[in-house]
């Protein structure tokens, strides 16, 4: 088992530390690492070289492999070599390159990637052994999977994929703060609704899809009071903006958490992590917005401008990162109202 001295502060591993867990073993995988897989205070992860289509979702549960309850629920393997095309409404389970060896007090939390979420993208990660999806046991030694579920779009993905990422945390740590986050939706264009029966989404392909073939522009509209509004129509997935600026302090790191179902039907944003650094104007990203990724559930709900629709949970690092948000360019640094980097830009 890796090895990392027994103290020191608790809280999520900065930049540095990841990289030496990577040099130490704690994290490694079959082909070499890329330079952009580090992020300020996570890491990306790739598809390894196969897939299978599987007829439910399964947690592994305690004292078994995703290797032996694959056995239960496999229709086919795809190999992902040569690229293949994950269709929506279907579940697929693919092997990771990364395998990790923690050290023992340190545990991990995956999430979507901002790209994936923005396509509706539903992603999870198994552990062997893993009794909940996303959480990585402090110590845990072993294989890493993820549950691949395309919801809108039919997606394209290979070996070398990144969809989700993982940070990594020392010790147990309480929120510093939660922020309530609004929706904007003043006058003017206000989001995007997914199309149903549209093409394929290359997942690889940055600055290459025409947006108008799977986005509908949507305009809020003022209710007798002149606030404005958007009603959300069950099964459909948005594309919409936080009402504040986001900022994430240089020596803390945030996730984006649902509220409670009884607020409204409806659930926002499936990649909900923000590396320190995100719209700070020592990163140049001040002013930037959260974009939000909304589903309605079974009933139409209508969203009113400035509504709360998520919380924002902010924990500490263990210390600051050596590098901050966008350190090697961003996609969603200044962000407002913004597609993700796949679709070029609307004309």
């Amino acid at each position: 088992m890796t090895e990392l001295p027994p103290t020191g502060p608790s809280g999520i591993l900065p930049y540095q530390a990841l990289l030496a867990l990577i040099e130490q073993g704690a994290v490694r995988a079959a082909n070499p690492y890329s330079f952009d897989q580090l992020q300020p205070a996570s890491l990306d992860l790739r598809l390894g070289g196969q897939a299978w289509r599987v007829r439910a979702s399964f947690l592994p549960g305690c004292g078994r492999t995703v290797a032996e309850r694959m056995g239960d629920v496999s229709m086919h393997r795809l190999d992902l070599t040569a690229g293949a095309v994950l269709e929506r409404g279907c579940v697929y389970i693919a092997e990771l390159q990364e395998r990790l060896d923690l050290p023992v007090q340190v545990s991990g939390r995956a999430n979507p990637k901002s790209s994936t979420g923005r396509v509706d993208v539903f992603v999870r990660l198994l552990t062997d052994g893993g009794q909940a999806f996303d959480d990585v046991a402090a110590g845990y030694s072993g294989p890493l999977y993820l549950e691949i579920a395309p919801q809108t779009f039919s997606v394209l993905v290979r070996t070398g994929t990144r969809l989700n990422q993982l940070r990594l945390k020392r010790g147990l740590t309480a929120a510093l703060a939660v922020k309530s986050v609004g929706v904007d939706l003043t006058q003017g264009l206000a989001g995007y609704r997914g199309r149903r029966h549209a093409g394929v989404i290359d997942l690889d392909l940055e600055d290459g899809h025409f947006p108008q073939e799977f986005w509908e522009p949507l305009e809020a509209r003022p209710n007798r009071h002149g606030i404005g509004e958007l009603l959300l129509d069950p099964g459909e997935f948005y594309i919409l903006a936080s009402k504040e600026a986001v900022e994430i302090p240089p020596d803390q790191a945030a996730e984006m958490t649902p509220i409670d179902p009884s607020v409204g039907e409806f659930r926002v944003h499936y990649a909900g992590f923000f590396d320190p650094g995100f719209g700070t104007e020592e990163a140049l990203g001040a002013g930037s917005r959260a974009v939000l990724e909304v589903r309605s559930h079974e009933t139409p709900f209508l969203l009113e401008d400035g509504q709360t629709v998520a919380r924002l949970v902010y924990e500490p690092l263990t210390e600051r990162p050596s590098r901050l948000y966008g350190f090697q360019g961003s996609h969603y640094q200044n962000q407002g109202l913004k597609l993700s980097k796949h679709f070029k830009a609307w004309s």
